[in-house]
């Protein structure tokens, strides 16, 4: 059997700028996987790189950390030859205090495949044992691709201290905030509104028994009902807007939790004087930990959160221009992942 030299990938060459190109297989330093993707999601990460937006990353460069695929070639330790496994990309230093105090998914330098080194949007990646985590047998490739995403959500809901009866708001319905809702509905919460300005996705996450809050209506007046007037138990921000910033104290209950999930682009007016008055906690999200990332599969594997109404489309590595514009625009689906595999796309 002939050794492969070359492989396919989406490469980002700059501003506004990625193609579909031949490149050299990855060398897969001694001890490393070559895993062969399946499917990788586009994110608002991935989007902000091609617009030429991230801080670090370098063009040219293959983007792309929500993957899923098989081992063609076993690390020293890890998964076998042909395991299904998602990935967990996180690049930490292992020197900073936070490393070193065990909270590595926090660490001062923090990287992602993807942006700090080639990722997934190709046919193959070459990646450390350590963060290949198995996807039991049964599971489709493609759900399995939202590994990483839906644990951003388990790890939201985790930090949130929220318990079971609790009313929660969720402002925005792009994947985080729908993965957030299902993972809090899951763990118990009475009852999850959901607020967002696209009718599409606000049709969607009413197809999934959410409350969503009517055009037209505040999140506050829609809870009100819920709570005698009271704001929501748990408030989860998943839109990163300043127009939310300035709700959020406001639509949260006293003694009430407040979550940053989205990230900020500037820095946004918040009502400080309320968080105090009602003596209300804030914590803030950046990716997860690794118990979360088991945790994500273990509900995938159980079939906990009926992904199959998460609405996903999925293009060809050639189709990458289209793939960025459909993930620009999030008129059809929640999630637009790129698959090197044939017969494999919606588009």
């Amino acid at each position: 059997m002939t050794e492969l030299t070359e492989m396919t990938a989406a490469v980002w060459t700059g501003t506004d700028a990625v193609d579909t190109r031949q490149v050299p297989m990855p060398e897969v330093p001694e001890g490393w996987a070559l895993v062969r993707i399946a499917y990788n999601g586009i994110c608002g990460t991935d989007l902000s790189i091609l617009h030429g937006k991230h801080p670090r990353a370098q063009a040219p460069l293959i983007m792309g950390h929500e993957m899923s695929g098989w081992i063609e070639k076993a690390g020293a330790s890890g998964p076998a030859v042909g395991a299904l496994v998602v990935v967990e990309p996180l690049l930490s230093c292992g020197d900073c205090k936070s490393c070193r105090d065990g909270h590595a998914h926090v660490c001062r330098n923090l990287g992602l495949y993807g942006i700090d080194t080639p990722g997934g949007m190709a046919e193959y990646v070459a990646l450390p044992p350590e963060v290949l985590h198995v996807v039991p047998e049964g599971v489709d490739p493609r759900t399995a691709s939202l590994a990483e995403p839906l644990a951003v959500a388990v790890h939201a809901v985790t930090l949130s201290g929220m318990k079971k009866g609790d009313t929660v708001a969720v402002y925005g319905a792009g994947p985080i905030g729908v993965l957030t809702a299902l993972v809090a509905r899951h763990e118990g919460a009475g009852c999850v509104v959901i607020t967002e300005p696209s009718a599409w996705r606000r049709s969607v996450v009413e197809g999934m028994g959410f409350t969503v809050v009517p055009e037209g209506q505040t999140m506050a007046e829609t809870l009100a009902p819920f709570t005698d007037g009271e704001g929501a138990d748990t408030t989860f921000d998943t839109a990163a807007h300043p127009s939310v910033a300035a709700e959020l104290t406001d639509v949260t209950r006293v003694l009430g939790r407040i979550v940053v999930v989205g990230v900020y682009k500037a820095p946004a007016p918040i009502d400080l004087r309320a968080v105090c008055f009602k003596e209300q906690t804030m914590v803030g999200i950046r990716v997860y930990t690794t118990p979360d990332v088991v945790r994500a599969i273990e509900l995938i594997a159980a079939d906990a959160l009926g992904l199959a109404a998460f609405p996903t489309k999925a293009f060809g590595l050639d189709q990458v221009s289209a793939a960025f514009d459909a993930a620009t625009s999030g008129q059809d689906c929640l999630k637009v992942l790129l698959t090197p595999l044939p017969g494999k796309t919606d588009a």
